[in-house]
């Protein structure tokens, strides 16, 4: 293509949203990418160029466009590797190549790393703008079907998160208020409780559900090696890097880089994180020039983390910093009324994988599984479920599926004293006597169903008004005897 090729006349589309649609034009010939800027610019688009990849990279980073079209030979940085890096940074840009040596390969080659179109040269510019207005109304129909999607289904339970204690509704509404920011938040709570699925429900809630979600175990990565892994480097930077590496933190793009056990995070490490969350840049293992980045940072413990700050092996800076957006996981012995709602999800879930029809649960398994002693918190009990389910052929699990679940103390315990035949509290009137047996069956069975009235009342067989009703008895009598 040259400046001298003639300009056809176009018939603009109102329909097409090219107003406010940012493209990017790399190639390193400069009066092509002047002549392509201009036409698009009079065609309604916002428009940046680069000549070359690095430049190419920079401006991504800043200028965030939704379009780029990209030469394949470029000088430094070969077309394709830039659509790696291009795509990196935001999974969701739409990108046209442009060669002038098309061939089948590099074609099947481009797409097959992400690119949604290709250009011959010389460019023709009906093409051109043909293409670049397909791919612009297929973003607009995206993101009108997200929100679509949204405003259809309203604020929905995050996947995975069963509960509806007054614990697990703060939570599921800390994370449809959080999901929507780009501030990084940690998550805090015993090990099982579920903090891998808080961030991936607000990785998918967020604004970029499309980008990528990289999680890493701070635990499980020697010290040595957990930097280059966060922060990547460049070729040379020691004995066998034969090549650049990126870090999570730039290969996540616009997604969710996920911290798992951070307190386990090595001091000296801790402080690049710091640096690398207070000015959204990264410097990779012998580099010498930093790299922007946009990812979310979502870190999580197990740990009390003031308490590491105070003995010394958590940077107090570092706590602060991520400590504005804090949600914090309770663990199931605070929530054992979520517990029957948790086994009938965890018990279809593993049915789908197993290809079982999802057996029943007798209600004195249920039992156990609700008072049951889950150290290793909702966790726990998923194995103790996959495993019965595995085991029994059974359409009903029984306490004997679960051998190895322990009960925590009797809700009630019976004095040292009291004789197994009678009690001293006990009214030697009948009536008197079958009324105080009755309010302390259904004080029990409220504390086996942890509160919830209606379960309590099905268990018991009453109707909910008659359970309220003789809750209110119960009330009464217990004032007037005070």
């Amino acid at each position: 293509m040259s400046e001298s090729n003639p300009r056809p006349v176009h018939i603009r589309s109102d329909s097409t949203p090219r107003a406010g649609t940012r493209v990017l034009i790399v190639d390193d010939e400069e009066v092509i990418a002047r002549t392509l800027q201009e036409f698009l610019k009079e065609e309604g688009y916002d428009v940046r160029t680069a000549c070359d990849g690095p430049t190419a990279l920079e401006t991504a980073r800043w200028f965030e466009p939704d379009l780029a079209l990209c030469d394949v030979q470029l000088p430094g940085l070969d077309g394709l590797d830039l659509l790696d890096r291009l795509l990196a940074i935001n999974p969701r840009l739409l990108v046209v190549m442009i060669t002038a040596y098309a061939t089948v390969e590099n074609a099947v080659a481009a797409f097959q790393r992400g690119a949604h179109d290709y250009l011959m040269k010389p460019i023709l510019f009906d093409e051109l703008l043909a293409k670049l207005d397909r791919l612009t109304e297929l973003r607009r129909l995206s993101l009108e079907n997200q929100t679509l999607r949204r405003w259809l289904h309203g604020p929905s339970d995050p996947e995975g998160l069963v509960g509806s204690t007054p614990a697990m509704r703060r939570v599921k509404t800390l994370i449809h208020k959080i999901a929507p920011t780009r501030s990084h938040v940690l998550i805090l709570g015993e090990s099982g409780t579920g903090k891998e699925l808080v961030a991936r429900a607000l990785h998918d809630l967020g604004t970029d559900p499309d980008a990528a979600f990289l999680a890493i175990n701070c635990a499980a990565i020697p010290h040595d090696l957990l930097e280059n892994q966060l922060f990547g480097h460049v070729k040379g930077a020691f004995t066998g890097a034969d090549r650049d590496h990126v870090g999570l933190f730039a290969a996540a793009g616009s997604g969710t880089v996920f911290l798992d056990e951070i307190g386990e995070m090595p001091i000296a490490t801790q402080a690049k994180l710091l640096r690398a969350i207070e000015t959204r840049e990264v410097l990779p293992i012998g580099a010498n020039r930093a790299q922007r980045f946009e990812a979310r940072v979502v870190a999580a413990t197990n740990k009390v983390l003031a308490r590491e700050v105070a003995e010394g092996r958590f940077r107090e800076d570092l706590y602060y910093r991520l400590n504005v957006l804090t949600i914090e996981l309770p663990p199931l012995r605070d929530r054992r009324e979520d517990i029957p709602d948790l086994v009938a999800s965890l018990i279809r879930r593993h049915a789908a994988k197993l290809g079982k029809r999802p057996p029943t649960v007798d209600p004195a398994a249920l039992d156990l599984l609700t008072r049951a002693v889950w150290k290793g918190n909702v966790r726990e009990l998923d194995n103790a479920l996959e495993r019965a389910m595995i085991l029994s052929d059974e359409p009903i699990l029984t306490r004997d599926d679960f051998p190895g679940v322990v009960a925590d103390a009797p809700l009630v315990a019976r004095r040292d004293n009291a004789s197994p035949d009678c009690d001293s509290d006990m009214p030697e009137d009948l009536r008197e006597a079958v009324a105080h047996f009755e309010r302390g069956h259904i004080r029990k069975v409220l504390e086996r169903c942890g509160g919830d009235k209606k379960e309590a009342a099905r268990r018991l067989g009453l109707g909910l008004s008659s359970l309220y009703r003789k809750l209110e008895e119960a009330v009464q009598t217990s004032t007037r005897s005070e």
